[in-house]
């Protein structure tokens, strides 16, 4: 019977691209956390901007109601101004 040394090029070689290929989606996911963590925070007035977008959002598709809404802005609000 005839040896197949080519069998374990290919494993070896996609054992190995898949060992890169996870190295490199690790870095990238580091160099995405290391950019968040060090990005500048964003000012008060643009936070509860987004806040008010993201709750409005969420009412309109009936996920929470405008009382809820009302009631974790003015919530969020008190800490993200308590902050600055």
């Amino acid at each position: 019977m005839q040896n197949k040394p080519g069998r374990k090029v290919i494993r070896s070689t996609a054992a190995a691209a898949g060992g890169i290929a996870a190295a490199a989606s690790s870095v990238a996911a580091a160099t995405l956390a290391a950019s968040i963590i060090f990005s500048p925070a964003a000012d008060a007035s643009s936070r509860l901007d987004g806040v008010h977008t993201d709750l409005a959002r969420a009412v309109q598709l009936n996920q929470i109601t405008e009382e809820q809404a009302a009631r974790f802005e003015s919530k969020l609000a008190s800490r993200i101004l308590g902050e600055a």
